[in-house]
């Protein structure tokens, strides 16, 4: 594993090669996350609630072309 805290902003770029397609993805998201202000504990909790309603019932989600389809539906696009 290599240690990028002790790396240089070119040594970093330099490995981003060596990542896979997974690893590059999850640096983009925690990079973005840093920009993020925390959520607020009410939020969190909403968060959390609202995941373990979806891992108790995965049937209840919809796709993303099921809620194109209702937005526009409802907004007449």
């Amino acid at each position: 594993m290599v240690d990028i805290a002790s790396m240089s902003f070119t040594e970093v770029l330099q490995q981003l090669p060596a990542l896979t397609f997974e690893q590059r993805q999850l640096l983009v998201r925690r990079a973005l996350e840093l920009d993020d202000p925390p959520l607020e504990e009410s939020d969190e909790s909403l968060v959390d609630s609202r995941l373990a309603a979806l891992r108790e019932n995965p049937a209840s989600a919809m796709s993303l072309e099921e809620i194109k389809a209702r937005l526009r539906s409802h907004h007449g696009k």
